[in-house]
């Protein structure tokens, strides 16, 4: 009997020119194109990194970790560089598999930026999904927040420094906040990036779970983990909602159902369907990029996430928005309704405004 042929791997879209912003979510992109518009600012914080030692770094990694070559880690070479071609990545930062059973990845560095990838993420993927999380490092590379994600790094060390001088450490907390909650965001823009290498949303739904659970799929359902992220989403009390919130205080991820949840939403949708069609901004576009316009995209991103949350304390607070505009829109109509029977004069006077 013959045996049968396995059927060939289906060429991969390539995205010659991709601008990071093609996958960048809203928030993420509006803070990014925010800060590159401050004079200096980048110059700032690369020679701060400098002077912490960003050549240091790398040359601990090249002393401790294995770098990734056609003869070291062969498969995971070709893979890495299927991801830097499909997001047009012409000069692939070093890639290093470093020995620890913690499974993580990160980009780190500066001016040359490298990948590290724990060996326990190697152990834990299959070729598919490590090329997932090989292309969500580059897509945090392309979008540069290595930059900005070194600088929440040095300011989570200033904060403990700062708590002992009085409303200095309140005044750094602040700001930190803010900047935790675009990393967070940045973690859903490098997730896209990963998608759009494999092109294949169960892959990075399996890549998810695994982060979650471990690697036993057969024992995992992606369906059932989404009803998990359904019932983070909407389950619980006001309170829980509080909870949910300070949960995240000193977080740099998003929570494995929502990083799931979210992905399979922006897979679902007409941007993704529309980039793998060709159609997305290109890099030299990017110094045209309007400060405003993303700034607008990232606010109605924010008033769009918060309308239709189905927290219970977002649902709350959408409540108590109502019942203060409606009484504030009472008290006024009572004013009109007095101002206007008290005598014929005040009739003709503008209304208050509500």
């Amino acid at each position: 009997m013959a045996k049968k042929k396995t059927p060939p791997t289906p060429e991969r879209v390539r995205f010659p020119g991709l601008s990071p912003r093609a996958y960048e979510h809203p928030s993420d992109r509006a803070a990014l194109v925010a800060l590159r518009k401050v004079p200096g600012f980048d110059f700032a914080v690369r020679k701060l990194f400098g002077f912490i030692g960003d050549r240091s770094l790398r040359l601990a990694t090249l002393a401790s970790a294995v770098r990734v070559s056609p003869t070291q880690f062969p498969k995971v070479h070709t893979k890495y560089l299927e991801a830097c071609a499909i997001l047009d990545i012409v000069d692939p930062p070093e890639l290093f598999i470093a020995q620890t059973p913690i499974v993580n990845a990160g980009a780190v560095g500066i001016d040359e930026p490298f990948i590290v990838i724990n060996s326990g993420t190697v152990m834990l993927m299959d070729e598919d999904e490590l090329q997932f999380i090989l292309a969500h490092e580059l897509g945090h590379v392309l979008s540069e927040h290595v930059l900005y994600k070194t600088m929440i790094r040095l300011m989570l060390r200033m904060t403990i420094i700062a708590m002992a001088v009085p409303l200095g450490g309140a005044a750094l907390f602040a700001i930190l906040a803010a900047l935790l909650e675009w990393d967070r965001k940045s973690e859903l823009s490098a997730d896209r990036a990963g998608l759009l290498v494999v092109q294949d949303p169960a892959v990075a739904y399996r890549a998810h779970m695994k982060l979650a659970g471990g690697g036993q799929m057969p024992e995992m359902s992606v369906d059932e983990f989404l009803a998990q992220a359904e019932e983070y989403r909407e389950g619980g009390t006001v309170a829980d909602g509080v909870v949910k919130l300070l949960n995240l205080i000193g977080r740099t991820h998003p929570f494995p159902v929502l990083r799931l949840h979210e992905l399979k939403a922006w897979a679902e949708g007409d941007a993704y369907q529309e980039l793998m069609k060709g159609e997305y901004p290109r890099r030299h576009e990017d110094p045209e990029t309007s400060l405003y316009s993303e700034i607008m995209r990232g606010g109605a991103q924010y008033k769009d996430d918060f309308e239709k949350s189905p927290d219970p304390l977002f649902g709350f607070v959408k409540d108590l928005r109502r019942e203060v505009v409606g009484g504030a829109q009472s008290v006024a109509s009572f004013i009109r309704n007095k101002r206007g029977g008290g005598d014929a004069d005040a009739a003709n006077e503008p209304a208050p405004d509500a």
